[in-house]
C-alpha cells in the first residue's frame, strides 16, 4: 500500500496505489442501454453504474444491478428527462406544462439565476430519486448527477444533506483534470469541434462548485481524487483509453462512460448519445484493454470501496 512521504518520496517497500472506477452512467435509460452496461461489466472493466430512477427501463435495470456481484450501483440524480418521481404539484417549479423535466443544466442554470426554481422542490424530488432505489433493494454506493446537474450552485448542498440523510459514502465530484482530458483526447476518429464544446462546459462546471471536494470532506462523503470523461461523452477512443491508462496517477481516478446497445427506445429518446454507446462497449470490453489495467498494476473499484477506505 502507497503513502507518500513528506517530500514526494515513497517509503522503502511501498507501492503506488493507482484506484480506478469506471462508471457506466444512464442505467435504466432503455433495455439496450441496460445490456450494454452489463456487457460492459461482465466482459469489460466498468465496475460501477448510475441508475435512473425515472428511466423507462429502471425495472430491468435494477435487476441487472441485483444480478450483478461486483458491480456498484448509485443513484443518477436526474432533473433534465422524463417524469418527476415526487409527486407533480409538490415539484411544479421542475417540470414544463406537460409535467416533466425539460432542458439541461443550462436551462436549469437560467431557471436558477431567475429564482423560478424552488430548491425545496428539488430536495424532494431527489429524496424521491434515492427512496425509490432503496426500495427495490439496491444500496447505492454513491450520488452523481445526469449531465452533472449536482455541481449547479446550491444543488452540491442537497446532495449532500441527502448522502448524509440515506447513509450514502461517496459522492461525484465533476472536476474534470485537465491532463486526463488531454490524455483522453488522443486518437483520430472524436469531432474536434464537440470535444471543444465538452471541453469548455468542464471547465465551466469547475468555476459552478470549485471547492464542492472541500464541501464533500466536511460532511464526511468521500470523492474520488480525480475524474474525467465529460470532454470526451460520447468520443471515448481506444486510443485515448490506453493513453489514460497508461498515465493514470496514484490515488483514485473515476471515469465517467455511456455504453450502451440501440434499441427504438434510444432511438427515438433525446440523446445525441446512440451509436457511441455501442462502440464504447467494444472499447471497454476490449481485450488489450483489460490486459493494459492488468499490465499497469490498476485496481478496479467502485465507490463502495472507496467510501470503505474512507471511513
Amino acid at each position: 500500500m502507497l503513502r507518500i512521504c513528506g517530500e514526494g518520496e515513497l517509503e522503502r517497500g511501498e507501492r503506488a496505489v493507482k484506484n480506478l472506477i469506471v462508471n457506466a452512467d444512464d442505467l435504466g435509460w432503455t433495455e439496450g442501454v441496460n445490456r450494454g452496461i452489463a456487457e460492459a461489466h461482465g466482459h469489460g472493466i466498468v465496475t460501477s453504474a448510475s441508475l435512473l430512477a425515472n428511466g423507462a427501463a429502471f425495472v430491468s435495470g435494477v435487476e441487472l444491478a441485483l444480478s450483478r456481484e461486483g458491480l456498484g450501483v448509485g443513484v443518477h440524480l436526474n432533473l433534465s428527462n422524463g417524469a418527476p418521481v415526487a409527486p407533480r404539484e409538490l415539484v411544479t417549479t421542475l417540470l414544463n406544462d406537460a409535467g416533466e423535466f425539460a432542458g439541461g443544466p443550462e436551462s436549469i442554470l437560467v431557471k436558477l439565476a431567475r429564482r423560478a426554481l424552488q430548491l425545496q422542490e428539488v430536495e424532494e424530488e431527489w429524496d424521491a430519486q434515492i427512496t425509490r432505489v432503496r426500495e427495490f433493494g439496491i444500496t447505492p454506493t454513491h450520488l452523481d448527477g445526469h449531465k452533472h446537474v449536482q455541481m449547479l450552485p446550491g444543488l452540491f448542498e442537497i446532495a449532500l444533506r441527502l448522502a448524509k440523510r440515506h447513509d450514502i459514502g461517496a459522492i461525484r465530484v465533476s472536476h474534470e483534470e485537465s491532463s486526463l482530458r488531454s490524455a483522453l483526447s488522443a486518437g483520430e476518429n472524436q469531432h474536434a469541434g464537440q470535444v471543444l464544446i465538452q471541453g469548455v462546459q468542464a471547465r465551466g462546471l469547475k468555476l459552478l462548485a470549485h471547492d464542492a471536494r472541500e464541501q464533500a470532506e466536511r460532511a464526511g462523503i468521500a470523492t474520488a481524487d480525480y475524474f474525467c470523461g465529460i470532454a470526451q461523452t460520447g468520443e471515448l477512443t481506444r486510443e485515448g483509453l490506453a493513453c489514460l491508462l497508461r498515465g493514470l496517477p496514484d490515488g483514485t481516478t473515476e471515469l465517467m462512460c455511456h455504453p450502451g446497445f440501440m434499441d427504438d427506445e434510444l432511438r427515438k429518446s433525446n440523446t445525441r448519445l446512440q451509436d457511441s454507446r455501442r462502440i464504447e462497449v467494444e472499447i471497454l470490453t476490449d481485450k488489450g484493454i483489460r490486459n493494459l489495467v492488468a499490465e499497469q498494476g490498476i485496481r478496479l473499484i467502485d465507490y463502495a470501496f472507496l467510501a470503505q477506505e474512507a471511513a
